[in-house]
């Protein structure tokens, strides 16, 4: 098993144990790499819709970024205002999250000195030299987001995917 399968595997067990009763779920993994001006999250959103993807998640991503714009940790429903905007050359360390038609999608960077600061990728994470993503899809699984009362914000819901339903 290759580290990209190991690693789906394990998401996936996660996955699976925390919200289903059912059995496991296949992962389908796709490559991508995004060239210099590129954003990140039209480019995700653009992926899977043509995809058709229906349960997709980030496996990994390296790469580097001009811009980015996140919403710090203290925001909640009521105070989304907690929000960053950062414009120098960084280091892409993390993104993870899901990218369903509401992408959910935490990503770390680095500074030229190695200091780090993460958040919500709210969007404007335009590559700088490249950006190389592996994202899976659990082909057994549906994701959307409904509106959570407790939280305020529009939380994933996961559900066993229709039959006659496929990814590409």
């Amino acid at each position: 098993m290759n580290p990209v399968q190991l690693l789906g595997t394990i998401l996936l067990l996660c996955v699976t144990a925390a919200y289903l009763q059912e059995g496991p779920s296949s992962v389908s993994a796709y490559a991508l790499r995004l060239g210099p001006g590129e954003e990140i999250l039209t480019s995700l959103s653009k992926f899977v819709q043509e995809k058709r993807l229906k349960a997709p998640f980030v496996m990994t991503c390296v790469g580097s970024v001009t811009k980015a714009t996140l919403r710090l940790a203290n925001s909640d429903a009521l105070n989304t205002n907690e929000i960053i905007h950062l414009s120098e050359r960084l280091e892409i360390v993390s993104l993870v999250g899901t990218l369903n038609e509401h992408a959910h999608l935490h990503i770390s960077l680095s500074d030229k000195d190695g200091k780090t600061i993460g958040g919500h990728a709210i969007g404007d994470l335009h590559v700088f030299t490249t950006a190389e993503i592996v994202i899976g899809d659990l082909s057994n699984l549906e994701f959307t987001r409904e509106m959570d009362e407790r939280t305020g914000f529009p939380e994933l819901v996961i559900r066993p995917r229709s039959a006659n339903v496929s990814s590409a």
